[in-house]
C-alpha cells in the first residue's frame, strides 16, 4: 500500500452530505459518501485538514462551510503557526482549515492545496509501525506524538496522538462505537491498531 485514494464518510444521510462538501469546499473525489447507521457518539477519533496558501481562502471555505449548515468549533484567528478555524459538518465530520502564511500574497481564492487525513491513535509509535510494514514511508516523524506518511494519493495520511488531535480540534476526547469512516487505497482490506478499516479503491478512483 502507498496511496491513500479517498475518505468514505458513512453518514446517514448521503445527498445532504454530498451538498454539504460540494457547496462548502468544491471536494469531490478526495471524499466520497456512502450510507451507514451504525452508532457513533462524540469525537470519532480523526479530523479531515484542509490546507490552503493563504488567510483569505481559509476566510472563504470556512465561511461557506458554515453557511452550508457546519456549526463552528474554533473560529478562524492567527496563531504562531498560521491562521485557520475548525468546523463540524452536519454528519458529524470534523474539519479544520488552515494555512501556514500569515498575511495575503494575491487574490482570495478557494484552492485546496492538499486534503489531510489526521487519525487519533492511542500509541503513535505502535501505530507508526503498522503503516511502515503496510508499505506506507514516513514523511515526518515527532516521535510518539505526530507522524506523517508520503505519497501520491488524493489524500494525505497522518497520525496524531488521539488527546492531542481531540484537543487541536477543541472537542472533548469521549467517543465510542463507529469511526464513521473508511480509507480505500492501493491495498487489501484490513484494520489498524485503532478501528480503522482500510479497503481497495474502486477502480475509477485509482
Amino acid at each position: 500500500m502507498t496511496n491513500l485514494d479517498s475518505v468514505v464518510l458513512e453518514v446517514t444521510d448521503v445527498a445532504s452530505t454530498e451538498q454539504f462538501l460540494a457547496d462548502a469546499f468544491g471536494l469531490a473525489g478526495q471524499v466520497r459518501v456512502r450510507e451507514s447507521a451504525a452508532e457513533s457518539t462524540g469525537f470519532r477519533g480523526f479530523t479531515l485538514s484542509l490546507t490552503v496558501a493563504q488567510p483569505s481562502t481559509v476566510t472563504s471555505l470556512f465561511d461557506s462551510a458554515v453557511a452550508a449548515g457546519a456549526t463552528v468549533i474554533k473560529p478562524v484567528t492567527k496563531s504562531l503557526w498560521g491562521y485557520g478555524g475548525v468546523v463540524q459538518a452536519p454528519d458529524g465530520t470534523i474539519w479544520k482549515v488552515a494555512t501556514s502564511a500569515k498575511k495575503d500574497t494575491g487574490p482570495a481564492t478557494r484552492a485546496i492545496d492538499s486534503v489531510v487525513l489526521l487519525l487519533g491513535c492511542e500509541d503513535v509509535a505502535a501505530s507508526k509501525k503498522f503503516y511502515v510494514d503496510h508499505g506506507l514511508t514516513v514523511g515526518k516523524s515527532f516521535g510518539r506524538k505526530y507522524v506523517e506518511f508520503t505519497g501520491n494519493g488524493q489524500v494525505k495520511l497522518a497520525l496524531y496522538a488521539r488527546k492531542a488531535l481531540a484537543k487541536d480540534a477543541g472537542v472533548p476526547t469521549d467517543g465510542t462505537g463507529s469511526h464513521r469512516i473508511t480509507l480505500a487505497a492501493d491495498s487489501t482490506t484490513f484494520t489498524d491498531p485503532d478501528g480503522f478499516s482500510w479497503e481497495p479503491a474502486p477502480a475509477h478512483a485509482q
